[in-house]
């Protein structure tokens, strides 16, 4: 004899769901104490691999027509809906005729070329299952009946709580393993920009031009010195030629040694120097090597 059924609130998540319960009289304590299944899967440190490999074939379904879950997305293959159907009409006529009832391409179906067993590859389409249910709706006949019902179904156990969680955790899944290969791929980057950021030498600017080059960028430092002055990072002209503009000293890119020689005659002279700072040399890298910079 089936067990009778009680709903309860989950006592972690606090949705509503049913619990059984024996013909007898339910302890309450225990109701009280009991999870939803999700829940339970979670409180019981159930690993995100085993539980994807519980639910990585879709939804628990009688397969009536194959489905494909290549995209996170169920969708239906229209000749393997058209041969489930017994549609007399061929399908290259069938499925045009089909579309005629408002469906989209790219929204509602997509176009692929089905493997070939030896000769040409046969044009098909991958339906979404909406898509395959309103098309099972207008044969009119018992097939169609059919696979409508079970497309309903399918919907039904798409949706479920179990499955949408299973999604969910796929999803925080692919997205850890793509921030752990992005960090992975700066860390050199990072590394160097700490380490630059933080020092207090500063570089020449054909020193600049070789961590340019070793980025990636062919470029030398005449060349580096003219997209300077283009840019408006350098003077282009007069007394201050090479000398940075006052852009460039306010965002903190360079700075200016000046050095005293003693001629043999007794005069002063005084050189001065462009030099690159740290911010600068990474501000630079990023700037002339594609990497976005503020």
């Amino acid at each position: 004899m089936s067990l009778q059924q009680r709903q309860f609130r989950c006592n972690h998540c606090e949705n509503i769901t049913d619990a059984p319960k024996s013909r007898g009289r339910t302890n309450p304590g225990h109701i009280k104490s009991m999870y939803c299944y999700i829940c339970q899967m979670i409180t019981n440190h159930v690993q995100i691999d085993e539980f994807e490999r519980r639910l990585e074939d879709g939804p628990r379904v009688n397969e009536l027509i194959k489905i494909s879950y290549d995209n996170d997305t169920p969708r239906v293959s229209g000749r393997e809906l058209h041969r489930f159907l017994e549609v007399a009409t061929p399908y290259d006529k069938w499925f045009p005729r089909m579309c005629e009832y408002g469906f989209s391409h790219e929204i509602d179906f997509t176009t692929f070329l089905s493997e070939s067993t030896g000769g040409r590859p046969a044009t098909d389409h991958q339906l979404t299952v909406e898509m395959a249910k309103e098309i099972s709706m207008l044969q009119r006949n018992e097939r169609g009946k059919q696979a409508r019902q079970y497309f309903i179904q399918l919907e039904s156990a798409w949706n479920s709580p179990e499955q949408v969680m299973a999604r969910a955790l796929k999803l925080a899944d692919r997205k850890i393993h793509q921030l752990e290969q992005t960090v992975h791929e700066q860390q050199p980057m990072v590394l160097f920009a700490k380490a630059v950021k933080t020092s207090d030498t500063s570089i020449l600017v054909g020193d600049l031009a070789k961590l340019i080059k070793q980025n990636g960028v062919d470029i030398g430092q005449n060349r580096l010195f003219q997209q300077l002055r283009d840019n408006g990072y350098l003077c282009s002209q007069g007394e201050r030629y090479n000398m940075p503009t006052q852009r460039g000293m306010e965002l903190g890119l360079f700075e200016v040694r000046e050095r005293t020689i003693n001629n043999p005659d007794g005069s002063v002279r005084i050189t001065r120097t462009t030099k690159v700072t740290g911010k600068g040399q990474i501000y630079f890298i990023n700037r002339y090597c594609g990497r976005n910079v503020s």
